[in-house]
């Protein structure tokens, strides 16, 4: 798996800078990764990543994973959260992964010396565990992957 610092840039480089956002969605990927037991990014097609919005976070999640909507392993569903289903197509396993409720002030407790809150957000969501930064639970498919993909 490449380091949190290489796909931060390579997310950066996608964009021209680097948010919050971005950072979330790059520390999602991974922590889905862990959760699921898979390597990533992905050199398949194994990992579908359905997310609940689009922008800067979706970059991350896809510099993360691998998954991209041009190789429809990324879907969008725009409801304007930061979240995202990660299933495994292998095994149907699905969990849905989002922020903890707290997560932007829990954020300046990790950079104290932080200007600002966007910077605070920004260098704090690099510092956090996963589990200080996002909420997870398992989800049952109500459709079968195969009729998804």
């Amino acid at each position: 798996m490449k380091t949190l610092d290489e796909l931060l840039a390579e997310s950066a480089a996608l964009h021209r800078h680097l948010c919050p956002r971005q950072v979330l969605g790059v520390q999602m990927g991974r922590f889905a990764a862990e959760l699921l037991s898979l390597d990533l990014p992905q050199a398949d097609k194994r990992l579908l990543v359905i997310a609940e919005t689009d922008g800067c976070f979706t970059s991350g999640l896809s510099v993360a994973t691998n998954c991209w909507v041009g190789r429809r392993t990324l879907r969008i569903e725009d409801y304007g959260k930061i979240a995202a289903t990660f299933i495994d197509t292998k095994t149907g396993q699905a969990i849905r992964i989002a922020p903890s409720p707290n997560v932007r002030s829990h954020a300046a407790t990790f950079v104290p010396e932080a200007r600002n809150r966007w910077e605070a957000m920004l260098l704090g969501y690099q510092r956090m565990a996963p589990t200080d930064l996002f909420v997870w639970r398992p989800v049952v498919l109500t459709t079968p992957v195969e009729a998804i993909i």
